[in-house]
């Protein structure tokens, strides 16, 4: 059965100040261009005012600065975008599990687990691992031994945690993800390559969600640290000793190589790089592509990349930047020759 919400029992909830009826039902969330009645939508900004004009939705989620851009019932939040978001949480609860572990997984000795938790079918636990209160494990994922995993972490279906590695508490881990893989590490030796052992671990705080195919490699001998709070998307690779600070935000494709270290806050835009050994000041936004070459030491947003052309165009292009050590040595001798005509002529 639809749940149905008016505004009233949405405030009384969520907080936020009613303007318009506070007794519109509501069954449901939706875009501005496409909802219908019994729908509430968000608008955040101006560019999209044509759009709430004509919308069909039977309130909106605004600022108290647009509230005179529509007649419609609206819910007054000072941040509408992180509402919608918990009003996308009361329309739609999480799944609720079943505190139970399936007949076909498979325990190891010594594992340690609570009273409330779920393991889904054909699910591995290795040996000595220990599963807080409240844990749900989906089906096919592997446990290796040793692991530690906090309170409420949950772990969706074929997700790999590598021995040793430590979870903490209220974690998301989609599917796919691998964590605490070996770092790639190579030592050359008379032209072959040689595996350095990696003796580190993961360790992840509170609160962290890790997308869809994520891998994060455990250290080569420190542990790669992913602080509170931290979010990734899916399809990013975290390589051996990087640590990323708490609350840190990055989108999906980002190469992080060995040993980088990322402040706190930061906001990494999908398929941005970031070489090993650098250090990512706190408050730090990458946008989107850039390739990081050198440590960045203040907050702000960095840019590193070239803006799309035509084929032939960015060819062009390109091979001008490569001689712009050229055309720059060439204007620094025009630049002295007209400095020694000028002061010929005062002479």
């Amino acid at each position: 059965m639809t749940q149905r919400y008016t505004l009233h029992q949405i405030v009384a909830t969520l907080g936020g100040q009613v303007d318009g009826d506070p007794n519109v039902e509501l069954t449901r969330m939706a875009s501005l261009a496409h909802a219908d009645a019994y729908a509430i939508a968000f608008f955040n900004d101006t560019k999209y005012t044509q759009t709430l004009l004509s919308t069909q939705a039977s309130a909106i989620v605004l600022r108290a600065e647009h509230r005179h851009l529509t007649k419609l019932p609206c819910i007054v939040a000072d941040n509408p975008y992180a509402y919608f978001a918990r009003l996308s949480a009361l329309f739609n609860p999480p799944k609720q599990y079943l505190n139970e572990i399936h007949a076909s997984a498979v325990l190891g000795q010594g594992v340690q687990l609570s009273g409330e938790l779920t393991i889904a079918a054909q699910a591995t636990i290795g040996d000595g691992v220990v599963l807080g209160e409240g844990v749900r494990v989906g089906a096919g994922c592997i446990i290796e031994d040793g692991v530690h995993i906090g309170m409420h972490t949950i772990l969706e279906p074929r997700v790999v945690i590598k021995h040793g590695a430590v979870i903490g508490d209220h974690c998301h881990i989609f599917s796919g993800a691998v964590i605490g893989n070996d770092g790639f590490g190579y030592a050359e030796e008379q032209g072959q390559w040689v595996k350095i052992p990696q003796i580190g671990r993961v360790v992840i705080g509170n609160h962290v969600d890790i997308g869809a195919n994520t891998t994060i490699d455990r250290g080569a001998l420190d542990d790669t640290v992913i602080e509170d709070g931290v979010k990734l998307d899916n399809l990013i690779q975290v390589a051996h000793n990087v640590r990323i600070g708490a609350h840190t935000v990055i989108a999906g494709c980002v190469g992080i190589a060995g040993s980088a270290v990322i402040g706190a806050h930061c906001k990494i835009g999908g398929a941005a790089m970031i070489l090993g050994h650098l250090h990512i000041a706190n408050g730090v936004t990458i946008s989107p592509g850039s390739m990081i070459m050198r440590s960045i030491h203040q907050p702000g947003t960095y840019t590193a990349l070239m803006p799309f052309q035509k084929h032939e165009d960015w060819l062009k292009t390109a091979a001008s930047i490569r001689h712009l050590e050229q055309y720059h040595l060439k204007l620094k001798q025009l630049e002295q020759a007209i400095s020694n005509i000028q002061k010929h002529s005062e002479d």
